[in-house]
């Protein structure tokens, strides 16, 4: 496996961006700051850094005792992210505080001595991605001052936003991004979700955010269709001189196609480790695997990324629900959407079909061969399928195991777990989980849990009650709200607390009802009209 280069010497030195279609392969490379701001490269490809930094296993031991802001401040330093040293460490601070419930922020829970689970949802929004999107708004307005300083456009007039994000969510994305930017001066964010595929505590997260800068609409399909649209939307040139010429707007994504998404996932990871080594679970050195539940490939992708600058990970355990085309594809090689039906299942973050951050990974497992990944890129538009060569299958399978899991099956390991352990998990976690179980070899297993159970209440309470997914709630819970059912659920088995800021949700406003269909025009005129009552 090769890589343009490695930064072994802890010494500060700024790092630059490659993208994975290569077009900018002879330079000039950007910044950290200016890949952020800018989303998505020229031509559609996804950037990572030029270097990896590498963390000996030394190192690893003496950061044990770090905070998790001040660890995160270490890891942007090794990859040379081009902010001042006191900089990072004060947006850390302000990433990583009060607003998590736990000083961790992600702490690790041992269930026995070979099973541990990390917790990514212990945040604002009570899911994994409020590890990056508390993080990425705070880099992102810092990047915008910085444009600022040097007569960018978000600060020449210093007068309304200079950039729009537009995200397309199957659930908790869309909801951390709304939370995070929120406010923010010089930035507007629309989010669209699928219409009925998320659930009811994801809706009235969305719906009732507070922020004058912020808009969520519904729309009449799948994630893939939402995805697809936001994407066709980057690439339509008209919208784009449009948004700029009426609006002085530019498109970005809080997606995890962003880098500012992925490396601060790289970070919990460290953090992970590290906190084994703390506890004596692990030795300096000792290998673990990481399963991890996923459907657009970026969580796992970080630990992937983990692994690659020192983090003693053996494995990568990929964990699929009935949407298994990640699984599949590890499993042969082979990535096909062809005849694949689109599945509504119990774990709907990771109901998606086209996992964009797959592309990052192939582009490292090729050897950053960006030729290649425009083939494959364009075969998959074109075709909706492509088959990876021999020697990057090998080294897919080098790193990557996969299975995958019925809906059934997750909701009845939630059931199993909460009796074996008396510990409650949402149905992502669930999946991971069942996986962890199947696929576990000699190494401590950390199994990646994704979000609260309270988000997801009504295919927990399926599960407790040893109800088959899809079916009609019982009398005694059918036409609760999602805070309404937690509730019950809390005095019909003595589950775990649900995260205050869950429990009062009902009692917000709720100010966004519209849905529309999901082709790009619509989007595009749903985004446009809610721009124009804003002057």
């Amino acid at each position: 496996m090769r890589y343009h280069g490695h930064m072994t010497d802890p010494m500060d030195y700024t790092n630059t961006y490659l993208d994975t279609r290569g077009s900018q392969a002879t330079g000039p490379w950007p910044t950290f700051t200016e890949v952020i701001v800018k989303g998505i490269a020229d031509g559609g490809g996804l950037f990572v850094p030029r270097v990896l930094p590498r963390f000996a296993c030394e190192e690893l031991a003496s950061l044990a005792s770090l905070p998790y802001a001040a660890l995160a401040t270490e890891a942007y330093r090794r990859f040379g992210v081009d902010l001042p040293a006191q900089t990072v460490s004060s947006l850390m601070s302000a990433a990583y505080g009060r607003q998590f419930d736990d000083e961790a922020i992600a702490p690790v829970r041992t269930i026995d001595a070979r099973t541990h689970v990390l917790e990514l949802w212990h945040g604002p929004t009570s899911a994994f991605k409020d590890m990056a999107l508390q993080c990425l708004p705070l880099f992102f307005s810092e990047a915008l001052a910085g444009q600022s300083c040097q007569g960018g456009q978000a600060g020449q007039s210093g007068q309304g936003p200079g950039h729009l994000i537009l995200v397309a969510t199957s659930g908790d994305t869309g909801t951390a991004a709304l939370n995070g930017f929120a406010d923010r001066e010089h930035i507007s964010i629309v989010v669209f979700y699928p219409h009925g595929g998320v659930s009811d505590i994801q809706y009235r997260q969305m719906a009732t955010q507070r922020g004058n800068n912020v808009a969520v609409f519904g729309v009449r399909g799948n994630f893939d269709d939402c995805q697809a649209a936001v994407k066709r939307a980057f690439a339509d040139a008209a919208f784009n001189e449009e948004l700029l010429r009426r609006h002085s707007l530019s498109l970005s994504s809080a997606n995890s196609i962003n880098w500012g998404r992925l490396l601060p996932q790289v970070v919990y990871y460290l953090s992970a480790y590290l906190q084994l080594l703390a506890n004596g679970s692990v030795r300096a050195g000792d290998p673990i695997d990481v399963c991890v539940p996923t459907g657009n490939f970026g969580n796992i992708l970080a630990g992937y990324y983990a692994k690659m600058i020192g983090v003693p990970i053996d494995r990568l355990l990929c964990a699929s629900n009935e949407n298994r085309v990640l699984a599949d594809f590890i499993n042969t090689g082979t990535y096909s959407i062809v005849n694949r039906p689109f599945v509504l299942t119990p774990s709907p973050s990771m109901d998606i079909l086209v996992s964009s951050n797959l592309e990052r990974q192939l582009f490292e497992l090729s050897g950053r061969d960006a030729a290649l990944i425009r083939d494959w890129m364009g075969e998959l538009a074109q075709t909706r399928r492509f088959s990876v060569g021999k020697d990057v299958f090998a080294a897919l399978r080098e790193h990557f195991s996969a299975d995958w899991v019925s809906s059934n099956d997750s909701l009845l390991t939630i059931r199993n777990v909460f009796e074996a352990h008396g510990y409650l998990i949402d149905p992502h976690t669930a999946v991971g989980w069942e996986v962890a179980e199947r696929l576990r070899g000699d190494n401590p297993v950390v199994i990646v849990s994704t979000a609260h159970w309270a988000k997801f209440g009504a295919d927990v309470y399926r599960a407790l009650k040893g109800l088959p997914a899809g079916s009609p709630l019982p009398a005694e819970a059918a036409g609760k709200s999602g805070a309404e059912l937690n509730a019950h659920m809390g005095r019909a088995f003595g589950a775990c607390d649900v995260p205050t800021r869950l429990r009062g949700i009902d009692e917000q406003h709720v100010r966004f009802t519209e849905v529309v269909d999901a082709d790009t025009a619509s989007l595009e005129a749903a985004v446009t009209g809610w721009l124009a009552t804003r002057r």
